[in-house]
């Protein structure tokens, strides 16, 4: 379908990369990652054809269709969303009014046995013929049920496209792509605006697609469970392997790890060789073998390990001060646009250092909630902050907020304060901005770039309570792993609105559902919720019956037994997860400890202590077992 051989682009005469070769097959689900600033948005748009290169070659086979979704779109103001995605089919759309026009002249033409006539009837068969080809009796139907899949209702479908938010008409872009059958689909970061469930939905589409998939993303999760092929691309050079991300980063690692393993044999060799045309080179009698060994040393290919780029943010959240014991209570907290009623008696208490996710649909109130607590927006009802409380807060536009035209040393300078203005500097290399880096404009920075100097920006404030909407979107998987690490050790409260599976998985102790108008609290982390939700099959959670378990509680009392009862279960499950770990790490040493009895059993024995301490470990996974036991029997009552 598509070759690339040795395709390269320079910008102001330095070369971005060099040497792209890759072939694209039918059924090819090809991850395109790399750092922020490496070139994969660049090379979508060369393969696209959105953008000329300046090397190499690129051929398509004759016919290949192709989809592009880029990350800016423009819609004709007017539209329906339905109408705008039957775009999508213009063919289709154009048989339709000629065949409208045809049977109004059938209507009303008489000449029935004429020869302009019966040409009329061949062009109506001709047109049915290809009409019907084209599925055009199916296309409204496969319209609603790829509108339905990516989030939207069928109440929206008769609404106009410029009510809805630029993520959603992103949704019906990526809509009229993914209707539009292309041979090859390129998609630069498809994810950055769907849920949780979307992409669930879209994953499962993708990989029942026929035709090619390229794909930039930084969701680790999605290359995983949608692609078969990875191309990396790192310091200028390409790597491709016929894995998905998680494999290809272990085989890459492998791979290295030989490369230097044969280098150093390799240069060891050389040594051995250099020594001998040293030792020889004098002598009469060893000069031709010396000149020899010389012009062996010069065929040799030296092995080279290729270069990797280890270059990640550092990131640390402290503590300003320490807080009340509960930091965030709202009761009965509401919140309407209109006619448009977003929240409704929202009761939640959180209490401090509990790490909390935000999912749900767009739309259903996840952000409003974080604008609430952090008094950005206007709400009825009651918000109580806790004593102590000092709240960060990163929106998820937050790069927005910044000025285009400043550099980024000035951002950060401007925001600072006398304590913290000579750190400036260390914190922006901290965050790779580096050397001449600082002098950068804001506006020319990537998306990646303007977050990471949004997060390094929001430093500059002290807090203990903090609150993130989307902090992933155009981060680089290094960046969000870096981003994670320092979330999981922040000792503060964290509250996160993510979509991002992997990002939350092992980070939030709870999961706050937002679903039309409602909020429920799962105690447990990401993968609990999903298991809860059986979001695999997306539609049948759209039929199940919420439990109302947060929605017009009927009296304070009620409210506070309720979070008495949570507060009990949230324990028993935490020391149910302590017991759970630390029985694995006793059977794996218990294991390790029979392994070493087996290998080596008289240098092992001869350890007085080792029987000893053995037993005890069998005898503390014993009782930790009836602990075990005894706890999920309080659970299940």
């Amino acid at each position: 379908m598509l070759n690339i051989h040795n395709v390269g682009v320079s910008f102001g005469g330095t070369q971005l990369f060099g040497g792209i070769t890759f072939k694209v097959d039918a059924g090819n689900r090809i991850g395109l990652i790399g750092k922020n600033g490496a070139g994969k948005s660049t090379l979508l748009k060369i393969l696209a054809k959105d953008m000329e290169y300046d090397e190499g070659t690129m051929a398509f086979e004759k016919d290949t269709t192709i989809g592009f979704l880029k990350q800016d779109i423009d819609f004709e103001k007017g539209r329906t969303i339905l109408e705008e995605a039957y775009q999508a089919f213009t063919e289709i759309k154009s048989i339709e009014k000629k065949l409208d026009v045809i049977n109004d002249q059938l209507a009303t033409r008489t000449d029935y046995e004429s020869e302009a006539y019966q040409d009329i009837l061949h062009d109506l068969d001709d047109l049915s013929h290809r009409y019907e080809l084209l599925g055009g009796y199916n296309y409204q139907g496969e319209t609603e049920k790829i509108l339905q899949g990516l989030g939207f209702k069928r109440e929206d479908f008769t609404k106009l496209t410029e009510t809805f938010s630029g993520g959603w008409r992103m949704r019906i872009e990526l809509a009229k792509l993914l209707l539009q059958n292309n041979d090859i689909l390129f998609l630069d970061e498809p994810t950055n605006h769907l849920d949780i469930e979307s992409i669930i939905w879209f994953e499962k589409f993708l990989r029942g697609y026929t035709g090619a998939v390229i794909v930039v993303s930084h969701d680790k999760m999605f290359l995983d469970n949608v692609t078969n092929r990875t191309v990396e691309i790192s310091l200028g050079r390409m790597y491709y392997y016929k894995k998905a991300y998680s494999e290809y980063l272990l085989l890459r690692a492998d791979i290295m790890e030989k490369q230097a393993a044969a280098q150093k044999n390799q240069a060891k060799e050389i040594k051995a060789t250099e020594q001998l045309i040293e030792k020889f080179r004098y002598k009469a009698t060893k000069a031709s073998m010396a000149q020899s060994l010389i012009k062996k040393l010069d065929k040799v290919q030296r092995i080279q390990v290729d270069a990797e780029d280890k270059s990640v943010m550092s990131v640390r959240f402290p503590l300003s001060i320490q807080p009340g014991k509960i930091v965030i209570e709202t009761e009965n907290v509401c919140k309407s646009y209109g006619d448009n009623h977003v929240l409704e008696d929202v009761n939640i208490m959180i209490e401090r250092g509990s790490k909390i996710a935000f999912v749900g649909q767009n739309g259903q109130g996840k952000s409003t909630l974080a604008k609430i607590i952090v008094k950005e927006i206007e709400y009825t009802g009651e918000l109580t902050i806790g004593h102590n409380v000092q709240i960060g807060y990163f929106a998820q536009n937050q790069s927005e907020y910044l000025d285009g035209e400043k550099t980024v040393l000035d951002t950060m300078t401007d925001a600072s304060t006398d304590s913290n203005r000579l750190k400036i500097r260390d914190m922006l290399g901290s965050f790779l901005f580096r050397g001449d880096d600082v002098e950068k404009k804001v506006k020319i920075l990537s998306g990646g770039e303007r977050n990471r100097l949004a997060l390094c920006k929001m430093l500059l404030t002290p807090f203990n309570v903090l609150i993130m909407d989307e902090p992933t979107n155009h981060l680089d998987i290094a960046s969000k792993n870096v981003l994670k690490s320092a979330l999981k050790n922040f000792e503060g409260t964290l509250i996160i609105v993510s979509h991002d599976r992997d990002f939350l998985q092992g980070l939030c102790e709870s999961v706050f559902s937002f679903r039309d108008r409602e909020i429920r609290e799962y105690v447990g982390d990401i993968n609990y919720y999903l298991e809860q939700h059986n979001l695999e099959n997306m539609r049948e959670v759209e039929k199940a019956t919420v439990v109302k378990t947060v929605k017009n509680p009927t009296t304070k009392k009620n409210f506070q037994e309720s979070k008495r009862s949570k507060k009990a279960e949230k324990q028993l499950k935490n020391r149910l997860s302590k017991v759970e770990n630390t029985i694995a790490t006793l059977e794996q040493e218990i294991a390790d400890a029979d392994v070493a009895l087996a290998e080596n059993f008289e240098k092992v024995s001869s350890d007085t202590t080792f029987f000893e301490t053995y037993q005890k470990k069998k005898d503390t996974v014993e009782k930790l077992m009836e602990e075990w036991e005894t706890i999920q029997e309080e659970l299940e009552n």
